[in-house]
Parts: C-alpha cells; sequence; structure tokens
C-alpha cells in the first residue's frame, strides 16, 4: 500500500486567508482552482496545496492544536528549478523576500528560501552537478 502512495494534498493553516491566498497567486502565478469562504486551492504539478482558514483547522486537527505563526518554522516545503538564481529574480519581481540565499549548500544545492504571509517557509533549490 504505502510503497504506491503519494501525497496528494497538503493542508496549510492560515490566520490571514485573503493575504495569504494572494501571496500564492502572485509569488508563484498559479490560478486558484477552488475557493470557498475558509479555503482556497492551488495545484502544484501533482499536488494541491489547500490553504485553509485557521479558524476551521480545529475540526480537522482535534485533539490537537494550531500552532501560531510565532511559534517558529518546523518544516519546508522545496521545489525543483532549473536555476535558483533566475528563480529569485521572478519571485522579486513579484514582490517576494527571500528570507536566505542564492547559496551553494555542502551538499551540492543551490537553495534559497521565503516565507508565506502564514509563516510556511518554501525552499528553491536545483543541482551543482
Amino acid at each position: 500500500m504505502w510503497p504506491r502512495s503519494k501525497v496528494g494534498v497538503i493542508t496549510l493553516f492560515a490566520s490571514d486567508l485573503q493575504r495569504t491566498k494572494a501571496f500564492y497567486q502572485d509569488a508563484f502565478g498559479l490560478p486558484v482552482i477552488f475557493e470557498d469562504p475558509n479555503s482556497a486551492v492551488f495545484q502544484f504539478d501533482n499536488l494541491l496545496i489547500n490553504l485553509l482558514d485557521e479558524s476551521e483547522a480545529p475540526g480537522l486537527i482535534e485533539p490537537e492544536t494550531v500552532a501560531r505563526r510565532e511559534s517558529g518554522a518546523r518544516f519546508q516545503f522545496t521545489i525543483d528549478v532549473e536555476n535558483v538564481d533566475a528563480a529569485c529574480e521572478e519571485l522579486a519581481s513579484r514582490g517576494v523576500k527571500l528570507l536566505n540565499g542564492p547559496m551553494d549548500r555542502p551538499w551540492g544545492i543551490r537553495t534559497a528560501s521565503f516565507a508565506d504571509p502564514a509563516g510556511h517557509i518554501w525552499e528553491i533549490a536545483h543541482s551543482l552537478k
């Protein structure tokens, strides 16, 4: 069962859904493929990112609690790109501020990172080989 499984949807909780939705539209140039008052969904190739209003999250994860943005990052998403520097220029033209990079990592990858308004960290990367 698990070897053939793939992650199809990742749900991200957003305290300001409209601002976070606008960020995804602007930063990634993606259209919303589904929207209701509590969520907005974007498609990245074969993966859907569901932005969910933070107020709706307890219904999905109780008895766990929703961590606040101020708690800090606990993960990052990585998107493979052909050229990190070119992708950074494109992101800058869309108003995205980098957290770090572009930089060459000792394990043979060039990376740069940025965060969405809800604090989710995204990295862009390409192999140096």
